[in-house]
Order: structure tokens, then C-alpha cells, then sequence
């Protein structure tokens, strides 16, 4: 059973761009879409495809190294969990390293980066930081 599809995803992610493999494929969600969605927009990943089957539809996720094979996706960390829910209004987002990094927010306007948060001037829970 399993309590938080999101860590789990992060998780696979993680361990995935730690062996420095090309893709990765996990169940597919419309909120794990969105959180995809923003690592693609912001450049974290290369693409993702959602793959179509029964019983569950499937999400393959190409990730991204730098031109010498450096990692892109330095740290993925899971920030608000089931047991513990983080929220930020909109004054309390802050950057993460400088710009470098983004928290990925679930908002009333969807999943948002935390800088389009600011721009929008909405706040929501935190779900994860990535840099």
C-alpha cells in the first residue's frame, strides 16, 4: 500500500538520475503530471510521455545531464507529506538557491513553480524543491 504516490515518484526519479539512467516510467496521476509538467517547463527534465495501458496509465520520463554528464536534477526532496502538510502564502515564498532552484506548489490556479506563485500572487502547499 502506498501512502504518497508523489515520494514515490520523486523517489524513483531520484534514484533513476543518481545511476544516471536515460528514463524512467511511473503510474501516471494528474497531480504527478503537473509536478512533471514543472520540471520539464523549468528545465529539470528532457520530456515525458504518458503511456496509455490497463489497469493504469503510465508516465515515462526522460531525464537530462548536462553537456560532460553532469547531473542536472542535483536534489529532489519531497517537502510537504501526508502526515505533515507545509503551506506558504505568497509572502512567504522564497527562492530556492538564489533562483536556481523551485519548490513546486499545489495551488487554487493548479500546480505552480514558486515563481510563477509570486507573479500570480497566490500561495499553496509545498510539495516539493528541486535544484
Amino acid at each position: 500500500m502506498r501512502t504518497d504516490p508523489i515520494a514515490d515518484m520523486l523517489t524513483m526519479i531520484r534514484n533513476a538520475n543518481a545511476i544516471y539512467h536515460k528514463k524512467v516510467v511511473v503510474p501516471h496521476s494528474r497531480i504527478k503530471e503537473g509536478v512533471v509538467l514543472k520540471l520539464k517547463e523549468t528545465g529539470f527534465i528532457k520530456e515525458y510521455e504518458v503511456i496509455e495501458e490497463q489497469p493504469q496509465d503510465k508516465m515515462e520520463i526522460i531525464l537530462k545531464y548536462g553537456p560532460d554528464g553532469e547531473h542536472v536534477i542535483r536534489k529532489i526532496a519531497r517537502v510537504s507529506k501526508p502526515s505533515r502538510k507545509i503551506y506558504r502564502g505568497v509572502t512567504d515564498m522564497k527562492k530556492v538557491l538564489g533562483g536556481q532552484g523551485i519548490n513546486i506548489v499545489s495551488t487554487s490556479k493548479g500546480i505552480l513553480t514558486d515563481k510563477q506563485c509570486r507573479e500570480q500572487k497566490v500561495g499553496g502547499e509545498v510539495l516539493c524543491v528541486v535544484w
